[in-house]
């Protein structure tokens, strides 16, 4: 796929810096790569206020930027809760836009669902408290980012994790997820062995929720593959491109 843009949709309390590994190491393996990593409204350099954020804006604020990035072919790459932004993207732009969708340990709810009704009890009854109280959500202290998304890091890379940490709307997570069939489009997961954010069991009920993928990957690492693992994931995206 040569005229391919690889489209990078981060996940919750991230911002699009945390791609920055991979980007770097896939466009040392294939100098010239067309990438494409979004900061979602109210993250990193996007305007937004997480107070009021829907999915749709989520999804309106990626295609918008990918229609203006004038991308005739997508590959999209979400991780964690841009499970819940990244197959309406795809519903929008449609199997002759987007060629593929490779979800990184993504959190699909079941269809109608939120994101905090995949969550155990008690967890579930205190997530649904505090979204209550505050729509927008602080991110996560140093030390537990690192054992809930950095496991096994080196020192480096867990400080990359804590730069792109960002507060997160809790709005999203209390609201129903519906998703379209995506006839047409291929679907790759890439499991990641060693998540505390989300255990391989439950990556696999939310493959089952999405119906199904064409192909699972297991990838030996904690969530935030893409800054524990970047050459790695990096190869296995453009195995994906065509490349």
């Amino acid at each position: 796929m040569p005229d391919t843009t690889i489209v990078f949709i981060h996940g919750g309390q991230h911002t699009k810096g945390c791609w920055d590994p991979t980007v770097e190491a896939l466009r040392a393996i294939r100098p010239g790569a067309k990438v494409l990593a979004l900061d979602l409204p109210g993250h990193g350099d996007e305007p937004g206020d997480l107070g009021t954020l829907t999915i749709a804006r989520c999804v309106e604020s990626v295609v918008t930027r990918i229609q203006a990035a004038k991308a005739r072919q997508v590959v999209l790459v979400g991780h964690s809760m841009a499970g819940i932004t990244m197959p309406g993207v795809a519903a929008r732009l449609g199997c002759g836009v987007v060629r593929r969708m490779i979800f990184l340990a993504c959190c699909i709810p079941p269809n109608g669902k939120t994101v905090l009704d995949t969550l155990h009890q008690p967890m579930r009854f205190i997530a649904r408290r505090a979204a209550r109280r505050n729509p927008v959500a602080p991110p996560l202290p140093a030390a537990l980012a690192s054992w809930v998304f950095a496991n096994g890091m080196s020192r480096e890379q867990k400080a990359r994790v804590h730069k792109a940490l960002c507060p997160e709307s809790t709005t999203v997570t209390v609201e129903p997820v519906f998703r379209e069939p995506l006839p047409g489009i291929a679907t790759c997961w890439i499991l990641t062995l060693r998540d505390r954010a989300l255990r391989p069991l439950v990556q696999r009920s939310f493959i089952a929720n999405l119906g199904g993928v064409d192909e699972v990957v297991a990838l030996d690492t904690c969530h935030d593959a893409m800054i524990s693992e970047p050459v790695e994931l990096a190869r296995i995206i453009l195995e994906r491109c065509g490349g």
